[in-house]
């Protein structure tokens, strides 16, 4: 375990010299708030790399080699791993290579690094939820947690290589890098803390009143959450908030789900929480976009266009032994079915990939020129 910012340095230095590296990491999302990446696993020439960014002061040798382009980084499902790197630090991936997308796109349908690495290696990695879940602030690791976190990143790289040169055979080496370099641009957004309450889930029904209450107790429950250093749902549950805010004069002890802050002192917080709700005007949420007018005759034309469209879509993927939802955005095949004459302006959506105009923009401009079209419909 690397534990100080002379062992980074040393181990950067040995990266910098590397065409390639694979790579990963965990975080404490399960156990703390704000959550925060607890350790980061480096593999190349056979060896696993444990670096502890909870001891060491000064990350950057790492944010250095984690945009140096001419180093491919190799990892699997990096959605979470792009936008925690981003959220801790601001470190950008250049040159990044996903094992989970190109598993996709060679026709795989469990994506699953355990089951992508049995399928293709015959090797069994040690995958258990228990370790997958477990509180990686916690020191010292565990051998077992050791064992798992590098079992991580010593096979990507052959991965890679096998995945790479099946992407090859079937033509679809630049799909996949297409799909790697827009991953490699996603960032972490913070959620605007005065309408993080509206996406509670199921709170889409509540009315102004309810909304006031649910708001009141959503910043409760961050509040606990940043007090007690535990995710938020560890607090209340989303089910609980509406739950109360549906009915903010039930015994709290009652409550299905409440735990320990339906009685006791913690129950005091959470009953000056309802009260300020009650005690603060309705909340209006804000307008949504309208879109487009449509008459009854234009809804059900556009059914029937969606649905050849998709039909389509399934057809392609049928046929070429992929997940259909890979081959064209689902929100521009909505669109599309509204106004057939905006398929160039698909083109330039942020939805749409270059590799997909070019593979399928003719087949679907001759599928929409067959679709009896719709007349542009008026912004509303």
């Amino acid at each position: 375990m690397l534990t100080s910012s002379r062992d980074l340095t040393t181990l950067a230095e040995r990266l910098a010299r590397e065409p390639r590296i694979a790579f990963d990491l965990e975080a404490n999302g399960f156990f703390s708030y704000p959550e925060r990446i607890c350790l980061i696993q480096v593999g190349f020439n056979g060896e696993a790399f444990l670096v502890d960014p909870m001891a060491i002061d000064n990350m950057e040798p790492l944010g250095k080699i984690l945009a140096d382009p001419n180093i491919e980084k190799i990892l699997h499902s990096a959605d979470y791993d792009v936008r925690s790197l981003d959220r801790d630090w601001g470190f950008r991936i250049n040159g990044l290579y996903d094992t989970s997308i190109a598993a996709a796109f060679v026709g795989m349908e469990r994506l699953g690094l355990g089951t992508v690495a049995q399928e293709l290696l015959g090797i069994e990695l040690p995958k258990s939820k228990r370790l997958q879940r477990a509180n990686w602030g916690l020191r010292p690791l565990t051998e077992e947690a050791v064992n798992y976190a590098a079992g991580d990143v010593l096979h990507l790289m052959e991965l890679r290589d096998l995945l790479g040169k099946r992407l090859a055979e079937k033509g679809r080496t630049e799909w996949a890098a297409e799909e790697c370099a827009r991953l490699a641009r996603v960032s972490f957004n913070v959620q605007d803390p005065e309408l993080a309450f509206l996406s509670v889930k199921n709170s889409k029904g509540l009315d102004g009143k309810a909304l006031a209450v649910l708001q009141s107790m959503h910043a409760y429950r961050i509040s606990e959450a940043l007090r007690r250093d535990i995710p938020p749902f560890k607090v209340v549950s989303d089910a609980v908030l509406v739950d109360l805010a549906e009915d903010p004069t039930q015994e709290l002890a009652k409550v299905k789900g409440i735990g320990p802050y339906g009685r006791g002192g913690l129950a005091r917080g959470v009953k000056d929480a309802i009260v300020e709700g009650l005690q603060t005007s309705p909340v209006k949420r804000p307008p949504r976009a309208t879109g487009v007018r449509m008459t009854a005759s234009h809804r059900a034309r556009a059914k029937d266009s969606l649905t050849r469209l998709k039909a389509w879509r399934i057809e392609q993927g049928k046929a070429l032994e992929l997940d259909p939802a890979l081959l064209w955005p689902a929100a521009s095949l909505e669109r599309l079915s509204r106004d057939h004459g905006d398929l160039d302006e698909e083109y330039n959506s942020p939805e749409v990939r270059e590799w997909q105009a070019r593979e399928f923009g003719e087949p679907l401009r001759l599928l929409l020129a067959d679709i009896p079209r719709q007349q542009r419909l008026e912004s509303s």
